[in-house]
């Protein structure tokens, strides 16, 4: 579960101010999970073709979301980089659907509804800061 993954993050990682932002732990739990699941796709010659797309879009949520936390938390570049992250979610959503076949139901439902999760944060994080006087 997110509570029992999140129990075991290095102290250094949660201390860090990019752990504040929601959208950041979510991010990081999928790409986890998604790591997992690269393991029954790679059984298939279908499913070896999607798990590097999948690990690399999943895995540039998080590294967006850092890169913009690392660039200060207003102005454009912020933004910028938390529309990279929403691209890469919105990838990953679409890489999870196209491995549909391989993966079980319940782990397909759970990493949409997660996604769906993420991306709703990242746009929820954006307006907030569209709307953020300097």
């Amino acid at each position: 579960t997110y509570d029992e993954w999140e129990a075991q993050i290095h102290k250094r990682i949660k201390g860090d101010p990019v752990w504040k932002f929601l959208g950041y732990r979510k991010a990081m739990f999928l790409y986890d999970l998604t790591w997992e699941d690269c393991h029954p796709l790679r059984g298939d010659y279908r499913g070896r073709a999607v798990v590097d797309q999948l690990i690399r879009s999943a895995g540039s949520i998080c590294a967006n979301i850092e890169e913009g936390t690392g660039r200060g938390f207003q102005g454009k570049e912020y933004t910028y980089y938390l529309r990279l992250a929403l691209g890469s979610a919105r990838e990953t959503k679409g890489w999870y659907y196209r491995a549909r076949q391989l993966l079980s139901p319940p782990i397909l439902e759970h990493r949409l509804k997660l996604l769906d999760e993420i991306i709703s944060l990242l746009l929820n994080q954006m307006k907030y800061h569209k709307n953020m006087k300097p």
